[in-house]
């Protein structure tokens, strides 16, 4: 299977499921006149990121390798949303990124090195290794911290909405 076909369709996915969880945490927040701003601090466990940071954390996961692993430049937006919208923004933006790779591109990188930011320092990495063992990893424990801080604030979402749209799975 090549490097596009095992990461590209699941960013798809998820960023996806993850549009109709924000449009759900943002309708619920309204009829139940809850302050977003709540959420948007909230966090599991006092030394992890906040909800706010870890869509930043995956989106910038998922827009940055399916980039860098194309051979572009990864243009990732300042992360400054102040609210449930303004992250949801963020990721359609991010999908957007992610739809912008060719498979011909992302194919191409598997076997050469890609370099991206981790903290202070740049880390340069075979393409498939740094898109499967640390963006891929990442990806998913930030979307998936997002979603139990929902679940613990009371959103009601489902695994089916984090998954969002299943390639090949039945619909009913």
């Amino acid at each position: 299977m090549s490097l596009y076909a095992s990461s590209i369709p699941t960013y798809q996915q998820i960023l996806g499921g993850m549009q109709n969880v924000l449009d759900k945490a943002i309708a619920q927040c309204a009829a139940r006149k809850y302050d977003e701003a709540h959420i948007l601090g909230d966090r599991l466990y006092p030394d992890m990121f906040n909800f706010a940071r870890q869509i930043q954390s995956f989106c910038d996961h998922a827009a940055g390798s399916s980039l860098r692993c194309a051979g572009k430049e990864a243009n990732l937006p300042a992360r400054d949303e102040t609210t449930l919208a303004g992250l949801r923004e963020r990721v359609v933006k991010s999908l957007a990124m992610v739809n912008s790779v060719s498979k011909a591109d992302v194919d191409a990188h598997a076997d050469k090195p890609v370099t991206f930011p981790m903290g202070p320092r740049q880390v340069t990495m075979k393409g498939a290794d740094y898109m499967m063992h640390f963006a891929f990893p990442n990806f998913y424990f930030h979307a998936t911290t997002t979603y139990n801080i929902l679940r613990h604030r009371g959103i009601e979402i489902g695994k089916r909405d984090f998954l969002g749209v299943i390639p090949g799975f039945p619909t009913a």
